[in-house]
């Protein structure tokens, strides 16, 4: 029982606000900490805390929205599919991704 406590894993939500943040900071979201609650935890604080890197509404820089990545990444989940890298630094792609996968 201690062996689940040390680790679980990382949620959905986490990984999707993760995934914000490291488009929000323009940094990248390491592979290994994706797997491992507390490990994501403390990167997404640590993240939350630093000072955004762009407005939120992108002004001008082509890349999707925080909450349009969170909403393509509900509808993946959903739809169980995934959705293509490019749509991530292309904020016309992602529109368009999401209108085909309503």
């Amino acid at each position: 029982m201690e062996k689940t406590a040390e680790f679980l894993p990382a949620t959905q939500k986490q990984i999707a606000y993760a995934r914000s943040l490291a488009l929000r900071n323009q940094t990248l979201l390491p592979e290994e900490i994706q797997h491992d609650r507390r490990a994501l935890s403390s990167w997404i604080e640590a993240q939350a805390k630093l000072k955004p890197m762009y407005s939120g509404d992108t002004a001008g820089d082509g890349r999707p929205t925080s909450k349009q990545v969170a909403f393509a990444e509900r509808l993946a989940r959903i739809k169980r599919r995934s959705i293509p890298g490019e749509c991530f630094r292309d904020k016309g792609l992602m529109s368009r991704w999401i209108d085909g996968n309503r």
